[in-house]
């Protein structure tokens, strides 16, 4: 089940805007995004498994570049040569209106908002330290991309993640949204009304 390409095209720029880089490049069949860290030099985001992709696994030599193809990691695996492993497996998911259930009063907790440039981050503070946070940014005027949900293991389990969603869907116009989750994430987004639109893989290159 690949991805739509105009929508992952709005996504990528969303990305590239909430992690302040600089933003994607067609490139041969998928979008370029020149990371710039460490551990992520590049990325090359694909909406399918199919030739481009086969291509583009070819022509990359060096460590922590990353290819990303919205398909099973099976079907991904076969467009890959030996020395090609996944990461843990991704989804793609969208909404479409708002999101379910109310938001949880998490009591003792303070809600941050800072607006910088494009991106509105939002934190969640316990005693002035920040145990929760999600970043999301509007593109067009028609979709809001929601990206880096996380709350910090010893405040899980109490709502802070819905938390964080929700209040960053009332500071927006938009009431479609796209993001890409973990596993364990993907079970907060569907209880608030999310589906998955595809499954989201992540290759590297040994060594």
């Amino acid at each position: 089940m690949s991805a739509d390409p105009e929508l992952l095209a709005l996504w990528t720029r969303g990305w590239a805007l909430t992690r302040g880089v600089s933003p994607p490049v067609w490139d041969d069949g998928g979008w370029r995004i020149e990371v710039g860290a460490p551990d992520q030099v590049r990325r090359y985001v694909h909406a399918e498994a199919d030739a481009a992709v086969v291509r583009r696994a070819d022509r990359i030599t060096e460590p922590n570049v990353f290819l990303k193809v919205c398909e099973d990691e099976a079907t991904t695996m076969a467009c890959l040569p030996r020395g090609w492993s996944v990461k843990p497996p991704g989804f793609m998911m969208t909404l479409s209106g708002a999101m379910m259930a109310a938001p949880p009063d998490a009591e003792g907790y303070k809600v941050s908002l800072e607006q910088l440039g494009a991106v509105l981050h939002c934190r969640l503070l316990a005693d002035d330290v920040e145990v929760a946070r999600g970043r999301i940014v509007v593109i067009d005027g028609a979709i809001a991309v929601y990206d880096r949900i996380s709350v910090e293991p010893g405040h899980r389990r109490r709502g802070l993640g819905r938390r964080v969603m929700r209040t960053l869907e009332g500071e927006v116009s938009s009431r479609t949204g796209v993001l890409v989750a973990t596993a364990e994430g993907r079970a907060l987004y569907t209880s608030l009304g999310w589906t998955l639109h595809s499954r989201y893989t992540t290759a590297t290159l040994d060594g």
